[in-house]
């Protein structure tokens, strides 16, 4: 097997310059999510609840497309058909999601909406970022992969920076940073289109700009059998995994306390800095009753002389406790529809109440998502973000000069603990800056170290199939998290009060204290990998 040439710093460099567009993608992703379905009526408790899908797509998409990419030949090349599809596919989506509240839907068909659109964009940017990655282990030495890594920070990074900041340079530009109830602000929409547009570019810079060696050359500086590959040499994902390397587990462990911290950053960050720093005024609702032991929750309740008595936080007892005897209530989601503002009724759920001594009101306190310093705080986060993202520049330089990279990784995680403790009670929104920058130190941690200790424990032609699984390690945290997430919460809350999700900014220091305590676990060198892959010609994907 052949060494695999120095590539200068230019071909690095065009082999990772994609990044920066997906990168952009991902940060408005991960900064307006959460904020984009408070805006449309979420409640807080299942914030987290949206993010399972979104890496549950993942942990079954990104195996498959690190195997089929392994077989892959055609036209276009092994890997880039599928950044292809990807950026595709994320440039439709990023057109729909910041729309989900603009469509005359009810609130729970808006956040049916947005959950699906997350759940393909979040796939379609994460099979367009796993290209770049293997394509760093195809073609490049043990030597530069550090550099090449780097590289792949800074851009990922920068891209980030962009992201995170064009909804508060849109304010400058005079676009509306508010909207009606219920509507996601210009603002945000405008952000994801311009990002889009971005991204569209940045990958037909890399189809011009990248040049993927041929099977020939690949198998001779990557090993591996240049023969088709038969039937019963299928790759079989138990063996690869028994085979896997121990490094290929102990960075696993890390990468899972460090992936479960940030899904709750991403989830909850918007509302914590709005309370916290913003002093975002609240409002309570009232959403329904329980009868009988049952909640009965909708936007509107309507009594059986057709009255319309709760309506987006009307109190329901205002009604119902000087009705008399028994009644039929109808819970109900009403939305507008046409120009006409024609009522629209969908949803429906009734019940038979003997007396409204029997119900109790179930009252919620949430904080005002249509208000002004709501979305001014939804901005400034953006505005954090770009802090982490530069911190995370920073910090990128300095790591390799760190001569013990283990060392340089439980630094870089415990500073981002730190940030995160920061943010839970800081109520200066300029201090914040600090508490970011030092998040960034762990997001550059957690962007270079894992795939470059990874890869060069591995040989042969699998790189692909071990990168897909490996991507695993940040799926099944995230699914984890948030699943957990509602839970803790509701465990931190009282009924009818505002949910503290600032303790989850808390709880999120806890665990990245931990992924730096188990990177003393990670054992370091080359490894092998018995199980031999050959990519195939084809011209089919």
């Amino acid at each position: 097997m052949k060494t695999k040439p120095d590539l200068s710093f230019w071909k690095l460099w065009n082999l990772s310059f994609g990044f920066f567009g997906v990168q952009i993608a991902y940060a408005l992703q991960s900064a307006n999510v959460s904020r984009i379905f408070t805006t449309i009526g979420a409640d807080p408790h299942d914030l987290s609840y949206f993010w399972i899908l979104p890496p549950l797509m993942g942990l079954v998409v990104q195996p498959i497309v690190g195997m089929m990419s392994d077989r892959t030949w055609n036209r276009f090349g092994r890997r880039l058909p599928y950044l292809i599809v990807g950026a595709l596919v994320a440039v439709i989506v990023m057109c729909m999601l910041p729309n989900a509240g603009s469509f005359s839907f009810t609130v729970s068909s808006a956040i049916l909406f947005g959950l699906v659109a997350l759940m393909l964009l979040d796939t379609s940017i994460n099979m367009a970022m796993q290209p770049f990655k293997m394509l760093v282990g195809d073609m490049v030495n043990e030597k530069q992969k550090g550099l090449a890594y780097s590289i792949q920070s800074f851009l990922c990074n920068a891209g980030s920076i962009v992201g995170y900041i064009l909804p508060i340079l849109l304010v400058w530009f005079g676009i509306q940073n508010v909207a009606p109830a219920g509507k996601v602000p210009d603002t945000v929409i405008w952000s994801f289109y311009i990002g889009a547009a971005v991204l569209l570019i940045c990958v037909i810079y890399s189809l011009i700009k990248i040049k993927e060696w041929p099977p020939q050359v690949y198998n001779e500086y990557n090993g591996g059998n240049t023969e088709p590959k038969t039937k019963t040499e299928g790759t079989n994902v138990i063996k690869l995994l028994k085979n896997a390397p121990s490094t290929f587990w102990t960075v696993g462990i890390v990468q899972f306390f460090c992936w479960f911290a940030f899904l709750f950053l991403w989830t909850y960050v918007t509302n914590t800095v709005a309370y916290n720093a913003f002093d975002t005024p609240t409002t309570v609702t009232y959403p329904g009753i329980t009868y009988e032991g049952k909640d009965y929750t909708a936007n509107y309740l309507v009594a059986d002389d057709n009255t319309i008595i709760l309506d987006h936080g009307k109190k329901t007892g205002d009604y119902l406790e000087t009705h008399e005897g028994s009644f039929r209530l109808t819970t109900a989601d009403i939305v507008e529809k046409g120009a006409d503002g024609q009522l629209e009724m969908s949803g429906t759920d009734s019940v038979e109440i003997n007396s409204a001594s029997e119900c109790s009101y179930i009252s919620k306190t949430v904080l005002n998502a249509a208000s002004e310093e709501y979305n001014a705080a939804g901005n400034w986060v953006g505005l954090l973000y770009a802090v982490q993202a530069l911190g995370s520049v920073l910090w990128a330089v300095v790591l390799p000069r760190f001569r013990n990279r283990k060392f340089s990784y439980t630094l870089s995680l415990i500073l981002g603990a730190v940030g995160f403790f920061m943010t839970s009670f800081v109520e200066n929104q300029w201090v914040l800056f600090i508490a970011f920058a030092l998040i960034g130190c762990a997001w550059a941690a957690m962007l270079a170290w894992p795939f470059t200790i990874l890869t060069n424990s591995l040989k042969g032609g699998n790189i692909g199939a071990y990168l897909g699984l490996f991507n695993c390690t940040i799926c099944i945290p995230q699914i984890i998290a948030a699943l957990a997430g509602g839970w803790i919460l509701s465990c931190l809350s009282v009924a009818g009060e505002l949910a503290p999700e600032y303790m989850m900014m808390t709880v999120a220091g806890i665990s990245l204290v931990i992924g730096a305590l188990c990177v003393f676990f990670i054992k370091e060198g080359t490894g092998t990998n018995p199980v031999k892959e050959t990519p195939l010609e084809s011209e089919n994907i």
